[in-house]
């Protein structure tokens, strides 16, 4: 008895030219690489205390015309809620003036810092600096002038989201045993922009803040 012959012709899918295999491999190496630098800044954006430092560094941002922007004022009531427990310690606050700032950033945190019980005379002002490698060195400058001694630490304040690239900056400048102190961000908007921000600002600190 003859049986015919079934011929089994197998499906081989549609065949993806190789431009596009390379754009989905490039895409695919993108996603992973922002996960992970976001795995970075997640990691840093907690409270990271050692040792007993007796310098504060409260790094500035935004200042509008009635005063500190939510995220520092954010900043600047986490210091507080510190110095509560360690009066004695000397604050630097850094951060110059931009273009539509009605003035430095180390004035208005140091004013702010004033009205809510700190004493003037532990504070000192860093006001030239206008990005955060120049936060560092200009307040390492400047304790050296005071004849401040940094030697047990410092703690640098600012935002979750800030602090890895932060330390980073911070050891690269000359400061050893770094602690950081983690404040919130109120306004959720800034937030998820920062979130979304900071891993390519990692890259470009990482790559040029010398």
């Amino acid at each position: 008895m003859n049986r015919e012959k079934i011929e089994v012709f197998s499906y081989k899918g549609r065949r993806w030219p190789r431009w596009a295999k390379a754009l989905l491999a490039l895409i695919g190496a993108g996603i992973l690489s922002f996960a992970i630098l976001l795995g970075l800044v997640l990691n840093g954006s907690y409270d990271h205390i050692s040792g007993n430092p007796r310098v504060m560094i409260i790094l500035g941002c935004q200042v509008r015309q009635d005063g500190p922007s939510i995220l520092l004022r954010d900043r600047l009531d986490e210091a507080l809620s510190y110095l509560e427990d360690h009066p004695d310690m000397t604050v630097v606050v850094s951060g110059g003036q931009g273009d539509d700032e009605p003035t430095t950033e180390a004035q208005a945190m140091a004013d702010y810092l004033v009205e809510n019980g700190i004493e003037e005379e532990n504070i000192l002002l860093e006001g030239e600096s206008h990005n955060t490698i120049q936060n560092f060195k200009y307040s390492k400058a400047l304790l050296a002038q005071e004849n401040i001694d940094d030697s047990q630490g410092v703690l640098v304040v600012s935002n979750g989201f800030h602090l890895t690239r932060a330390r980073m900056l911070a050891e690269r400048a000359g400061f050893d045993n770094v602690s950081t102190l983690a404040a919130p961000e109120s306004h959720m908007p800034s937030r998820l922009h920062m979130y979304i921000r900071e891993p390519m600002a990692l890259v470009k600190s990482f790559l040029l803040d010398r």
